[in-house]
């Protein structure tokens, strides 16, 4: 449980609040039923002042938080290509991280998209694919001239599928991979 679930279930069990939800914070305000049924809000005078001037700086921060920097091309190559390094299985990282340094940068705009959706599979799935133990999933079929088709033909002609030593080396310094 989290601290804010433990704190507004510990406000609300000891005193009837109505918890406000927002995506930044959980602000609980005391209300008074009245015997005809109303609701009135019993802040304090200090309480209403802290809340207006906190309210705007934490929607500033959150807005902060939930934007990407630098929405341009080259901020999201590299951040494909960082991801495509960056998978977890050693196998898929020289394989996938080879393939992104090399063609990423020269990708379009619609070949970023599908090169994106491939990327955000689960890396069980990329590895399977690359190494042609599962057919490209439908939803990324290009008529064989796709991403996905591309990166297939690649590792199929890859030195790195040949189990040598030497290039395995070389490729892992030149792609910045150890």
């Amino acid at each position: 449980m989290s601290l804010n679930t433990f704190l507004r279930r510990a406000v609300l069990s000891t005193s009837p609040c109505r918890p406000i939800s927002h995506p930044w914070a959980q602000v609980a305000i005391r209300n008074y039923l009245g015997e005809a049924g109303e609701e009135t809000k019993s802040l304090s005078a200090k309480e209403e002042a802290l809340l207006k001037i906190a309210k705007p700086k934490a929607e500033e921060i959150f807005q902060k938080h939930i934007e990407l920097p630098g929405d341009g091309i080259e901020t999201r190559r590299k951040r494909l290509v960082y991801r495509s390094k960056q998978r977890g299985w050693l196998e898929v990282d020289l394989l996938l991280g080879t393939w992104a340094s090399d063609h990423v940068p020269n990708l379009d705009d619609d070949e970023l998209d599908q090169y994106e959706d491939f990327v955000n599979m689960e890396t069980i799935d990329i590895y399977n694919v690359i190494t042609l133990r599962l057919d490209v999933p439908e939803s990324m079929k290009r008529d064989g001239n796709g991403v996905v088709e591309r990166i297939q033909e690649w590792a199929r002609s890859s030195p790195l599928g040949k189990a040598d030593p030497e290039k395995y080396r070389e490729v892992k310094t030149d792609k910045n991979l150890i």
